[in-house]
């Protein structure tokens, strides 16, 4: 994977999205990180399982399926507040849900005024 550094963080971001929402198991989560492009094998995907586990992001149990165990991930307390957080930054550093202030720059380069100041502009205040 290129970049694989860098996307590790956001893998780890992803893995705790959805173990705050629900439980999983490894296997699920390889197939729902390939619908966002990202490619791992378990050899990559375990140990970070396991790295979030002993940080105490997750928590784990055993699920006997017939024969086989399955481990099934959810997020803890402590996962739960980094997911929150780490979503905020996210939207920060996206721009997403920020309101625009009148001294950000329109796409022009010139700045954008508010709709209050235009409104004060037409009513002569």
């Amino acid at each position: 994977m290129k970049h694989q550094e860098l996307l590790k963080g956001l893998i780890r971001l992803h893995i705790l999205h959805h173990a705050a929402k629900e439980e999983f198991y490894g296997q699920w989560m390889i197939h729902e990180l390939a619908r966002h492009g990202y490619t791992l094998s378990p050899g990559t995907l375990y140990p970070m399982l396991h790295a979030l586990e002993r940080d105490g992001y997750l928590r784990s149990r055993e699920e006997r399926l017939g024969r086989t165990f399955r481990r099934i991930y959810r997020a803890t307390a402590l996962g739960r507040e980094a997911d929150k957080v780490a979503k905020v930054q996210v939207r920060e550093l996206t721009g997403q849900g920020r309101k625009r202030r009148s001294t950000d720059r329109h796409k022009s380069g010139r700045y954008r005024r508010s709709q209050v100041e235009n409104a004060q502009r037409r009513n002569g205040d």
